[in-house]
């Protein structure tokens, strides 16, 4: 077995460009978390976001978003190390996507939190 590592930095950057590019364009779920970040990076632009609202946003949309490409990673590890239906892979896989849902649910609220200020006053104006 040959080891298979990165001839530097340029190739480690462009195979994790390459991973975020196949996952983005693969991977239903991670499209719709993509598209609600930008959504509320362009609400937040609007809304004029604090500094520090902007660190909370941010942190929050990669959070996300790593925790749906680890979700994918260990979804192809299961399926590649158990192809035939198995109930721990079942299992594996499950918790991993609750992974994901745990952070998303934090993610609106932490939304929630910022933008409803902002927004209320604009929708009983």
């Amino acid at each position: 077995m040959t080891k298979n590592k990165n001839n530097g930095i340029r190739a480690a950057f462009g195979n994790a460009f390459l991973g975020f590019h196949y996952a983005l364009t693969t991977e239903r779920n991670l499209k719709l978390h993509f598209i609600a970040g930008l959504l509320v990076i362009i609400t937040g632009f609007l809304l004029r976001l604090s500094l520090l609202e902007w660190c909370l946003i941010l942190i929050t949309i990669s959070a996300v978003v790593v925790a749906e490409l680890f979700n994918t990673a260990i979804e192809y590890t299961v399926d590649l190390a158990s192809p035939e239906k198995h109930e721990i892979a079942r299992r594996a896989k499950d918790i991993s996507a609750a992974a994901v849902l745990v952070v998303a649910a934090c993610a609106v609220i932490i939304g929630l939190i910022i933008f409803l200020p902002k927004l209320i006053p604009l929708i009983f104006a």
